[in-house]
């Protein structure tokens, strides 16, 4: 079983709020893999509750972490990666 982790650095101006939020776990509910996400030393959540990750507090610039384990893991940290990296909140 293939197991991966991800360090990103937030990019939405305003942190991992509501929307990016909605995007990401919502993506990682879509792909059928556990994904946890966590933010410096602390404990991991379940990346696909929005309500855990947006309980991380990530500001833009904080920095997470991704870890899952499955077939795709790679492919599924690269697009969550992206999510994260992007500035959701650019009109």
């Amino acid at each position: 079983m293939t197991q991966a982790t991800r360090t990103i650095r937030i990019g939405s101006s305003n942190g991992l709020h509501a929307r990016p939020a909605k995007l990401f776990a919502q993506a990682v509910k879509d792909s059928g893999i556990p994904v946890t996400i966590t933010k410096g030393s602390g404990s991991p959540v379940n990346a696909a509750s929005i309500l855990g990750v947006i309980s991380l507090g990530a500001e833009k610039g904080d920095y997470v972490t991704l870890a899952a384990e499955g077939q795709g893991v790679e492919e599924l940290l690269d697009t969550l990666a992206d999510l994260l990296s992007t500035d959701h909140d650019e009109n």
